[in-house]
């Protein structure tokens, strides 16, 4: 069977290189490796999320569920110094990778790297930012999202990419029936930017 990057391949985290990537004005140097997601520079869709949605003010606590080398969470610590970012992924390369980029980067201190079984599950989230691992399948994504959205705070949200092709509408229709009221807030280059509210 081919390796994903959502799993623990033999070959992840060797053929390290460096990739620049430039997130709310700021520029990062990053490193990646194979084996781990978008190990070229930082991917379409993430880039559209990023784009699309503004780092939050006064938040506390943040999660970056899929983090892969880090870039998310990296500029949400950068840029919400009050906050510490869980960084989680199954991928331990991509953990490793992510706490080495978030040192170079200055906010080791604030980006906490996990799997998800390491994850406080009564942690609560102001926000959880994620471009998912849609080829999981419809099931087991699914299943991700209704672990995450109940550790979002009362007033919190989950802001999550998905491409169009991939069911992002359909996605935002379940979402809404889950009692998580989901709103499309940005489209672009084939990918919906959403918003889930905790139910």
């Amino acid at each position: 069977m081919a390796d994903h990057y959502f799993t623990n391949s033999p070959d992840a985290g060797k053929n390290r290189q460096l990739t620049t990537a430039t997130i709310w004005s700021t520029d990062y140097e990053l490193i990646t490796a194979s084996g781990v997601f978008a190990r070229s520079g930082l991917d379409i869709a993430t880039a559209v999320l990023l784009r699309s949605c503004d780092p939050p003010t006064g938040a506390r606590r943040l999660c970056d569920v899929g983090c892969g080398y880090g870039p998310i969470a990296i500029a949400l610590a950068d840029h919400c110094p009050s906050a510490t970012v869980d960084a989680v992924d199954v991928n331990d390369a991509a953990l490793q990778l992510c706490k080495e980029n978030a040192a170079a980067a200055g906010v080791a201190q604030r980006v906490i790297t996990l799997r998800p079984e390491q994850t406080d599950p009564a942690a609560r989230y102001d926000e959880i930012w994620s471009n998912p691992p849609i080829r999981i399948g419809k099931q087991a994504l699914h299943e991700l999202l209704l672990t995450w959205l109940p550790r979002l705070t009362p007033e919190g949200v989950m802001r999550m990419v998905v491409g169009k092709n991939l069911g992002a509408d359909s996605l935002q229709t379940w979402l809404t029936a889950q009692d998580y009221p989901c709103e499309r807030v940005a489209s672009a280059k084939g990918f919906r930017v959403l918003v889930a509210h905790a139910s």
